[in-house]
């Protein structure tokens, strides 16, 4: 017996609503967004034919039709282990919820410099750091769409952002070191390109001119902040003829790396080593020594980020009033150091 063909699927649309419905296309556009202009008995249909139907309206379409967006596009720069990396995770949890909270509907960007952002539909930006791609945020800020910066303080451009200072946080690590009685002192930095660890390696620097001690390049190691070169760099700190007797770290993942090299070659933590961190990540409680870091605050910035961003984006708050906050660290002392 031969089979009767189906007609292609097709998904359902707002004229399909009205037809079931037996209203206009306005009228169920009106139900949709909300309207108080609708008669009860026909907004009773256009409820049934949406739940009979199974229609579900285009929230992108939805806010074009009240003439706002409510769509927040969070762009991060792509680079290697993003899906990974501590920093990059507590920024989406911390933005996404928010988001949420405030029915914002979040748009993910993972993008390089070289690739044009899809503006469309879009009600704002959070920039999640500017690194290669601040054509992309002089662009949409040319365009009068609301942006923020997060991790990133924007000093030379009318944009809102909130930063981390991280100088002070690494002045004050390496204080801490120097207070224990280090006077070699070591540091591995992370990707210079990023303004993080480029004022990571201006704080160490500041600490030690503040404190008399003399800056020995040679105990400057420069990294991606990938574990690999960190694992490089400790090597090549640990068999130095002069060797520091402490190092200070620009993330938490490269200090735990740092530490599993030292114990590969038989060294003590923190007796023939003493290591500070930078972020605060949890895998730093659980390792073989638990790891002295420098907090910053990612949730805070990412959710005052967000609060921020709904603020520009409503109308009511014209003309907007640009601000520009810089999130303080706290040193977290655990068991990684000791006096030389």
């Amino acid at each position: 017996m031969a089979r009767s063909k189906k007609s292609p699927s097709r998904s359902v649309s707002i004229e399909d609503v009205a037809r079931l419905a037996g209203v206009s296309i306005s009228t169920v556009s009106r139900v949709i967004n909300k309207s108080p202009s609708v008669k009860e008995k026909n907004r009773i249909k256009i409820l049934d034919a949406i739940k009979e139907l199974k229609f579900q309206p285009s929230v992108v379409a939805q806010r074009l039709a009240s003439g706002k967006s409510n769509v927040v596009a969070l762009v991060i720069p792509r680079y290697e282990g993003v899906f990974y990396s501590f920093y990059a995770l507590e920024l989406i949890r911390g933005i996404g919820t928010l988001c949420a909270a405030l029915k914002l509907d979040l748009l993910l960007h993972l993008t390089d410099s070289r690739t044009l952002l899809n503006l469309k539909g879009v009600g704002g930006i959070i920039f999640a750091d500017i690194i290669g791609n601040r054509q992309q945020l002089e662009d949409a800020f040319n365009l009068g769409i609301p942006c923020v910066v997060i991790n990133n303080y924007i000093e030379d451009l009318a944009v809102s952002c909130i930063g981390i200072d991280n100088k002070s946080g690494a002045e004050n690590a390496v204080n801490y070191l120097i207070s224990l009685g280090h006077k070699k002192i070591a540091h591995i930095s992370g990707d210079l390109v990023t303004q993080a660890a480029a004022m990571r390696l201006e704080g160490y620097k500041r600490a030690l001119k503040k404190n008399g001690l003399t800056l020995k390049e040679e105990y400057i190691f420069k990294t991606d902040y990938s574990r690999g070169q960190a694992r490089s760099a400790a090597e090549d700190l640990l068999k130095m003829p002069d060797a520091p007797s402490a190092v200070f770290v620009a993330s938490d993942s490269m200090a735990l790396e740092v530490m599993a090299v030292a114990r590969e070659l038989g060294k003590d933590i923190p007796r023939d080593l003493s290591i500070v961190g930078f972020d605060d990540n949890p895998s730093g409680l659980y390792g073989p020594v638990a790891l002295t870091t420098v907090r910053q605050p990612l949730i805070k910035m990412a959710e005052e980020g967000v609060r921020e961003l709904g603020r520009i984006m409503d109308p009511k708050n014209t003309p907007v009033k640009i601000k520009k906050t810089l999130l303080a660290t706290e040193l977290v002392i655990r068991d990684s150091c000791r006096e030389p």
